[in-house]
């Protein structure tokens, strides 16, 4: 097993106008992953999915999704919580149609509580989800809880992989720019990436970080908010630069899903990130 690698949604360069067309064209560039966005909102139909879904599996590319950005894990009002509830099975549901194996959640904004207030209320929320998701059928699918980019949201490295504690089938997602972000640039190199796996193997087990979701871009942040906006690898003033990344996962053997959100050139530097990982290897 080794890492994969492909884009978040489609990059400025995709020639076709649908993304059922995606696979084949990520095929021809070398990658083997796509993950769907359904950011705002799940609005894609049953037909749509099922023809991605096969012609993934035709390509040989593996698909992920996200879910929609809005789903707040820490909302403590009960009628949020069945919002969240709706919103993540029917992104299992477009999911299953579709053939994905993960779904990607955001893990949800403070709300002017404490961290750990915050995050007791997420440990609950998401125990509800996932029997939800069980009921409705969806257990087979991966739920990854990501770790997120303001300093002000809840999801740092330590909180995500508290939440991954809820249920042993859950996977983090990994966003390395958004870690660099909110810690405004101290969260990169080798040592800090080192660092941040080690304390994946020590919270998961090893074959379970091993398996890690991640998303990569680098990130312009600023000092009182962390998270500002998603940039090229083109782009020198802010990272995380992508090698240290890939030699650390290289040199474990891991085999994680490596998907890049840069701006616009998403599908050109995830091919970027597989090349300096074969290197690696």
């Amino acid at each position: 097993m080794s890492a994969t690698f492909g884009p978040a949604g489609n990059a400025d360069a995709f020639p076709y106008k649908s993304s059922t067309d995606a696979p084949r064209w990520l095929a021809q560039l070398g990658l083997e992953r796509y993950e769907y966005q359904c950011g705002k909102g799940v609005r894609i139909r049953e037909e749509l999915a099922r023809t991605l879904g096969e012609n993934a599996r035709n390509a040989g590319i593996a698909l992920s999704l996200h879910a929609p950005y809005f789903i707040n894990l820490a909302n403590p009002d009960a009628e949020s919580l069945q919002k969240t509830i709706g919103y993540i099975t029917a992104a299992c549901q477009a999911a299953d149609w579709m053939g994905a194996g993960r779904v990607v959640i955001h893990s949800g904004a403070l709300m002017k509580r404490t961290r750990q207030e915050a995050l007791d209320i997420a440990l609950n929320s998401l125990a509800e989800v996932v029997a939800a998701c069980d009921k409705a059928g969806f257990g087979h699918i991966t739920l990854c809880p990501e770790t997120m980019g303001k300093i002000n949201q809840l999801g740092d490295l330590e909180e995500v992989l508290e939440l991954c504690q809820v249920d042993h089938r859950l996977l983090p997602c990994v966003d390395f720019g958004h870690l660099y972000a909110r810690s405004l640039g101290a969260l990169e190199g080798r040592a800090a990436f080192e660092g941040m796996l080690d304390r994946m193997a020590a919270a998961l087990g090893e074959e379970r970080a091993s398996h890690f979701h991640s998303h990569f871009s680098k990130i312009q942040f600023t000092p009182n908010g962390g998270e500002k906006q998603h940039l090229t690898f083109d782009q020198c003033d802010f990272g995380p630069e992508p090698a240290p990344l890939m030699e650390a996962v290289a040199g474990r053997g891991w085999s994680p899903a490596f998907i890049c959100e840069s701006a616009g050139t998403q599908a050109q530097d995830a091919q970027t990130m597989k090349r300096l990982y074969q290197a690696a290897l």
